[in-house]
């Protein structure tokens, strides 16, 4: 596929024989995001484990120092008061049953995370009617990424905040937002970090050898740059 004359000028900034330090690599990408949007500084970070069993699993969810530069909308699945709680914690849109049918038939998707409380994952979870939609979207609600609760006020504020849920995918790699181009560097490096921190942590007893295999970040429209794993461990 021929790259644009954006891309190959961005690609002369990167030396990609080199495994850059954090604080270097976020200097280089600010210089490629160039585009005329602000773009997204992702990290692809691919794990030295076998997602396909349960013991090797790597999920969670952090929340970055900086946020994500993106204006998240959530939806709250709950009843009773806690309906109200949601509404004054800041969610999107909130509510129960009623909503199923907006979602499943009309194909209603105009959120990015959703947050239920444990009473009703009868409605959402994977038995329910609702988990042929969200599952294969990524919008599932989980315990472990702490979008199933009844402190529903956290949840919302987290996310709000800029908590982002981090989770393999088939090919054991971990694909994740860190920012926008228009953080400054040490914003970007502050999320970094903390993201790497959290993943570091939720290392599988189970792993065996070398756990950060490959660690890059890219901006939207800009060449991947590699970090060097054995210094982020």
């Amino acid at each position: 596929m021929k790259k644009g004359k954006r891309y190959v000028e961005s690609a002369k900034l990167v030396d990609r024989t080199n495994l850059y330090d954090v604080e270097e690599a976020v200097s280089i990408i600010k210089k490629t995001a160039n585009a005329k949007f602000d773009e997204t500084i992702e990290a692809h970070i691919k794990l030295g484990v076998d997602g396909r069993h349960a013991d090797q699993q790597v999920r969670g969810a952090v929340v970055l120092p900086h946020g994500t530069g993106k204006k998240v909308r959530v939806l709250v699945f709950a009843k009773g008061d806690k309906v109200e709680e949601a509404q004054a914690a800041g969610a999107d849109f909130v509510g129960g049953q009623e909503l199923v049918p907006k979602i499943q038939n009309e194909g209603w998707l105009d959120f990015d995370v959703v947050v239920a409380t444990p009473d009703m994952m009868g409605v959402v979870g994977r038995l329910g009617r609702l988990g042929r939609v969200l599952g294969p979207k990524g919008l599932m609600p989980n315990p472990k990424a702490g979008t199933v609760t009844m402190d529903v006020t956290k949840a919302v504020n987290d996310i709000k905040a800029g908590k982002i849920e981090y989770r393999l995918d088939k090919t054991n790699i971990i694909h994740v937002p860190v920012g926008k181009a228009s953080f400054t560097e040490e914003q970007l490096a502050d999320n970094f970090h903390t993201l790497m921190g959290a993943i570091v942590k939720a290392k599988p007893a189970a792993a065996k050898g070398q756990y950060l295999r490959s660690v890059t970040i890219t901006s939207t429209m800009g060449p991947g740059i590699k970090l060097n794993p054995v210094k982020l461990v």
